[in-house]
């Protein structure tokens, strides 16, 4: 008997080559789904990048526009697409430019329905000031979605305040345990090296862990993976306070070349000043380090410091954001205590193989928001 598939439009400002965590996310699920087609109207950043491909389970169209006008193009385009594809639900990721296109794309299909996913890694300060004038529509976004999916119970909370009012659904992103175990030659290194695969933004906050190394001992270095705007900032700290040789700036590192790197290494640290959840700290996890963090945001969900009150098993240390004497405090304290450290490890490993192993996230979206959505059990 032939199997017809049900198809997903996504909206998504980014996709491929361009990866953050919301992209790695929508892969890893997509991938796994194979009974769903799914299409994806998306911004053409680079001229390079071709109109369209087909990366593993996802028809990609890029669009030519300002990154303004994303939502009102990315409508417009998917409504052609709708009419020859005939789209059983449409899938927005955040809130911000995708949101917005969902939003419009649900004024004109108002009985298709409309999933949202919550991604969102800034401050909600942040957020709202960058929405400004536009917060009584902004607000529409998740009124009028059938379905908030969010990656932490801080971002669910969040849909609640805005308005929403169903269920949300609490999924969170994942690793590829396997691809990021320790398997093989580890090659030795000498010291303690610290690590931190993070967006050189100032909510990750990286320069608080250079810092923190005027605190620790000489043997003890730092090797940072990502890019951004803050990437002179951190370079002039480095320079300022001679910590050249403690140091590797290592730019921008395939994310499949990440665990390589996580390997060599020996603490993982991002003190974020805001965390939607934070998929690096899993995948360090996974790659077998204690991962020292801030509480903030998405991060309680999964990382619980030995002093929590609640009972609950110890998975990784806290540190106090905008602190990095604090941050040294704690990477002291795991150089200093080996069954601590051992400990926290074998924790936070055994939590991620349960809980956050991308096959499992594939399945509980599948079941828990795709299904019910085409089905029509939404809110």
């Amino acid at each position: 008997m032939l199997t017809i598939n049900k198809r997903i439009l996504i909206f998504s400002l980014s996709y491929f080559p361009l990866v953050g965590g919301a992209e790695i996310a929508v892969k890893e699920i997509t991938d796994r789904i194979s009974n769903i087609e799914f299409d994806m109207v998306t911004l053409r950043f680079d001229k390079s990048h071709p109109k369209f491909e087909r990366i593993e389970n996802v028809n990609v169209y890029r669009i030519d526009s300002f990154k303004t006008l994303f939502p009102i193009k990315a409508c417009l385009y998917a409504r052609k697409l709708h009419k020859a594809r005939h789209y059983d639900v449409a899938w927005s990721i955040m809130a911000a430019y995708a949101g917005f296109a969902g939003l419009l794309f649900k004024f004109f299909n108002s009985k298709l329905p409309l999933i949202l996913t919550l991604q969102e890694g800034d401050s909600l300060e942040h957020i709202n000031k960058r929405v400004g004038i536009l917060q009584p529509l902004f607000k529409k976004i998740f009124t009028k979605a059938d379905k908030i999916q969010a990656i932490s119970t801080f971002l669910a909370q969040w849909a609640q305040d805005v308005g929403y009012k169903g269920v949300v659904e609490v999924i969170p992103n994942g690793v590829d345990v396997a691809r990021f175990s320790k398997n093989g030659h580890i090659e030795p290194h000498n010291g303690i090296v610290l690590i931190t695969t993070s967006r050189l933004v100032e909510k990750n906050a990286v320069g608080d862990i250079i810092e923190a190394l005027k605190f620790l001992p000489e043997n003890v270095s730092l090797k940072i993976l990502g890019t951004g705007p803050l990437e002179i900032d951190c370079k002039l700290k480095i320079k300022n306070w001679k910590l050249e040789g403690r140091v590797e700036m290592l730019g921008h590192v395939d994310h499949s070349e990440i665990p390589r790197y996580l390997h060599q290494s020996d603490i993982f640290i991002r003190p974020s000043v805001s965390e939607g959840f934070g998929s690096s700290f899993i995948e360090a996890m996974a790659a077998g380090l204690p991962v020292i963090a801030t509480p903030v945001g998405g991060i309680v969900d999964f990382l619980k410091d030995p002093s929590n009150s609640s009972g609950q098993v110890a998975t990784g240390l806290f540190c106090e954001v905008g602190n990095p004497e604090s941050i040294a405090k704690q990477v002291k304290r795991l150089i200093a205590d080996e069954p601590l450290r051992n400990k926290l490890i074998v924790n936070a490993r055994k939590m991620v193989e349960e809980k956050y192993d991308w096959n499992l996230i594939a399945k509980e979206m599948k079941t828990g928001v795709f299904d019910p959505a085409i089905a029509g059990q939404v809110m």
